[in-house]
């Protein structure tokens, strides 16, 4: 991955404030890099930056894209709820992430 991609990155996570989420789609949107969402997701993976708020970044539907039976889901669980983040049944409640570009165009679908 491209150091300035990277660096973009980084910095768009640690942007989302405290008790708020974004999506992974979201974050390369704001990173400088739409469609890039599974760039976020693989830097995600291979992070050990203990600071950076990665608990914050969910699937643009609002679900923890860890598995739920995971030590990560349980941690990212924990985390939110910690900054006042409703999580129930591995959903954010109450919050929404950003929606996509196609949601801002044409509207969410249903």
């Amino acid at each position: 991955m491209q150091t300035g991609a990277h660096d973009r990155i980084l910095a768009a996570i640690r942007a989302i404030p405290r008790g708020q989420v974004a999506g992974y789609g979201e974050v390369a949107r704001r990173a400088g890099l739409p469609g890039r969402a599974r760039m976020v997701a693989r830097l995600l993976s291979h992070n050990d930056d203990r600071r950076l708020p990665w608990h914050r970044v969910l699937r643009s539907d609002g679900r923890i894209a860890f598995p739920a039976d995971s030590p990560q889901f349980a941690e990212q669980v924990q985390r939110l709820r910690t900054e006042g983040v409703r999580v129930e049944g591995g959903r954010v409640r109450g919050i929404r992430a950003a929606p996509t570009l196609d949601e801002q165009v044409w509207g969410t679908p249903g």
